[in-house]
């Protein structure tokens, strides 16, 4: 009688490990905290560049929330903390981004974000962003690779040629259209003094209008250039 109680008991006692580790998963799934971050990023030679980095948490944002970044130079396995924050950002004051990191992100908007001002090649390397919202403490830790770089002659080029692409063509339209109006003018002119054609009335008008205007604004240009000439005086 005693076998069979001893048996149910060492089957107890297996399941116990089994509803151990379902428990702790289980746990696990709720505590999750999840972060994203952009795997490579590429800068230039002082022009300040973002580290992106956002993240999820299953739990409100308390003054417990922390924020690690660390950097880890090429072919080396040493890390170095360059930021921290909880409650406040806390850059780094020593090492090789001393007073170059800005704090760029909002931890209730899921942003861990930060920026470094003036990089250098030096700075290439692999970045982490490590974030712990308790009671979510697990969580993945993303890398970024960031990659600067000389700005080529060839980038500044083509930046130099959209510019011109955006301010020229709207001018040259612009004339165009105005050449073929005054194109236009002169034919329908060459026609009617060919056909021996008389202006109407209203078109003299017009004409007369136009000379007018013209005279208003060489009169307007000389007065002013009279106003110029007569405060330039005064001045001295």
């Amino acid at each position: 009688m005693q076998q069979p109680r001893g048996a149910a008991g060492g089957r107890g006692c297996a399941l116990f490990p089994l509803l151990s580790i379902l428990f702790v998963q289980g746990v696990h799934t709720v505590l999750s905290l999840e972060i994203s971050a952009d795997a490579h990023v590429r800068g230039y030679v002082g022009e300040k560049i973002k580290l992106k980095c956002t993240f999820k948490s299953s739990s409100d944002v308390t003054d417990k929330l922390t924020i690690d970044w660390t950097y880890r130079p090429p072919s080396s396995s040493r890390t170095e903390s360059i930021f921290h924050y909880q409650s406040f950002q806390y850059p780094t004051t020593a090492g090789t981004f001393r007073d170059r990191i800005s704090w760029v992100g909002n931890v209730y908007k899921g942003d861990a974000s930060i920026s470094i001002s003036n990089p250098t090649l030096k700075d290439n390397g692999t970045f982490s962003c490590a974030v712990k919202n308790p009671p979510d403490v697990y969580h993945n830790i993303p890398l970024t690779e960031l990659t600067v770089t000389e700005r080529g002659f060839g980038t500044m080029l083509s930046s130099v040629a959209l510019l011109s692409i955006l301010v020229f063509i709207p001018s040259a339209v612009v004339v165009i259209l105005l050449l073929v109006r005054m194109g236009r003018k002169a034919t329908g002119a060459k026609k009617r003094s060919r056909s021996g054609y008389k202006k109407s009335s209203i078109e003299v008008s017009d004409d007369t209008d136009q000379e007018d205007n013209n005279d208003c604004m060489a009169r307007l240009c000389v007065r002013c250039a009279e106003c110029l000439d007569s405060d330039y005086e005064e001045a001295y």
